[in-house]
């Protein structure tokens, strides 16, 4: 196992669930207040802001308050990581399923 998996293992815990996702679709418009980002759910407020704590601890968003406003902001880079990773695992994937794919290929002309 590389060093870097463990690293982005709270990041897809976070991406596993649907209102996490809708959060960081809304944050890549630009920065809100937790309210405005809780507005459109239909949830008690202290609940959907355990999703806000789950997405800053994994470091896919950042907070600042600014009195009693607490405001939210993507980090991008946290996402790069973790679509590194998949693409890696991507390009493996290709890999096996071209040699799978001319192995069977050299088969079927054995066969002929």
């Amino acid at each position: 196992m590389t060093t870097t998996a463990p690293s982005i293992d709270g990041v897809f815990r976070a991406l596993a669930d649907p209102t996490r996702r809708l959060v960081l679709e809304r944050l890549s418009r630009g920065p809100e207040s937790a309210s405005a980002l809780a507005r459109p759910f239909d949830m008690a407020l202290p609940s959907f802001v355990e999703h806000l704590h789950v997405l800053e601890a994994c470091g896919l968003v950042r907070s600042r308050k600014t009195g009693r406003v607490r405001t939210y902001r993507l980090v991008p880079k946290r996402l790069r990581q973790a679509e590194d990773w998949l693409s890696r695992q991507r390009a493996i994937w290709e890999q096996r399923l071209d040699q799978l794919d001319a192995y069977l290929l050299e088969l079927k002309e054995k066969r002929s």
